[in-house]
């Protein structure tokens, strides 16, 4: 008996790692859309109206407000699903006068028809039994039916979802398209993809599987580097921004001549300035390559010429040139938190092809400054001590 019981247990699904406010947020969302779906259709169709909600819809609901992210979610599937497979039934239902039939035909042609058009959505199945099951009034409707209620109910559900999923921190749609091409436009991979697996192994083994997985490919890679990540983390220990960052860190403020800017970068043998205010808050930064930008260096030659008439300019009092750093710095530069990991500078300052991170504090004034340089020291003083460590 226990071993029955035990081999049981084996059916039983495990956990779920969502929290209690997810969970609340998916219900709200899901009663939301479908009052103002039902109320918005009956609105729309008047009071003659057989019908104003159809009940595949609620289904549609699930994975709209519970898994946002999935590629049965996103609209197309939504509305191109339902649509596709109303449509299918109804033809099931005109051509074969048995009900029985008629659905047991119309189901597997809905799927053939939504994975054709790459539009698969498990309400879809029941979006077709309904046109063949659901009697009289839809019968009567003929294609209509297609239209209003069906392809209006998944326009409303599915523009209530990108409101409220937006709107509650859920991007939707769920577009997950990493871009794998180096920041030099060259043929070679990204740094984090020349060790470990790469895309074209998931690719592989997602070939291998040949089945449909309730997740995106780009998603399921996000979450394998993620879990690399992770695992960084736990073995070399939490190395911080604020144990390898540069803390007397050059500055400049945005009225700071570019004379004087350039002369610091120069005088200090570094490629960027923070730009920061009074109260040492970040505001920006300037960089070597904002100065060659500005000072139209888009050739190399003339370039000291270019460059010493660039700087100087503000010699001219009416002129409309750039004067000061405030003019030519970026605005809103990539920072990082002094209580991060250091793993999670890795994307920034390899594929993203950052050379300098400001670390700032929770009220983003300027604490420090990591370089690329700074990381690389960091990661390789961190594999020698965990190999001390194995040893």
């Amino acid at each position: 008996m226990r071993k029955v019981l035990h081999g049981l247990r084996a059916y039983l699904p495990g956990r779920t790692a969502v929290r209690g406010t997810e969970r609340l947020r998916a219900c709200c969302g899901a009663m939301l859309a479908v009052i103002l779906t039902g109320a918005t259709s009956r609105l729309l169709l008047g009071p003659g109206a057989t019908t104003a909600l159809v009940a595949p819809m609620g289904a549609s609901a699930v994975l709209l407000f519970a898994l946002p992210a999935s590629p049965l979610a996103q609209p197309w599937s939504i509305i191109g699903g339902n649509i596709i497979s109303a449509a299918v039934g109804v033809a099931c239902a005109h051509a074969i006068n048995d009900p029985l039939i008629a659905a047991a035909l119309a189901l597997p042609l809905a799927i053939a028809a939504m994975f054709a058009l790459r539009c698969l959505h498990p309400p879809g199945g029941a979006m077709a039994l309904t046109a063949v099951l659901g009697g009289p009034a839809v019968h009567a409707a003929g294609f209509a039916f297609v239209l209003s209620p069906v392809g209006l109910n998944s326009l409303l559900m599915t523009l209530v979802a990108l409101i409220f999923n937006n709107a509650t921190r859920h991007r939707y749609p769920h577009l997950a398209h990493p871009d794998h091409s180096n920041t030099h436009g060259t043929r070679d991979a990204l740094p984090r993809d020349r060790l470990g697996f790469t895309p074209a192994d998931l690719d592989d083994v997602l070939k291998q599987y040949n089945e449909v997985l309730d997740i995106s490919r780009d998603d399921l890679e996000s979450l394998f580097l993620q879990t690399e990540m992770h695992a960084y983390r736990r073995r070399f220990g939490e190395i911080t921004c604020a144990d390898i960052m540069s803390r007397d860190v050059v500055t400049v403020e945005s009225g700071t001549a570019l004379e004087e800017a350039w002369s610091l970068l120069r005088k200090h043998k570094v490629k960027a300035l923070p730009v920061v205010d009074s109260a040492r808050c970040l505001i920006g930064i300037v960089t070597f390559v904002d100065f060659m930008k500005h000072a139209n260096l888009d050739v190399y030659h003339g370039f000291d010429v270019k460059l010493r008439q660039f700087i100087r300019r503000s010699a001219h009092r009416f002129s409309n040139k750039p004067e000061v750093v405030g003019q030519i710095m970026t605005r809103t530069p990539r920072t990082a938190r002094a209580d991060m990991h250091i793993v999670n500078l890795v994307p920034l300052l390899s594929d993203v092809g950052l050379h300098h991170i400001p670390i700032v504090d929770g009220e983003r004034r300027l604490a420090g400054m990591v370089t690329q340089s700074d990381l690389i020291a960091a990661l390789y003083r961190g594999r020698l001590a965990d190999t001390a460590q194995a040893a």
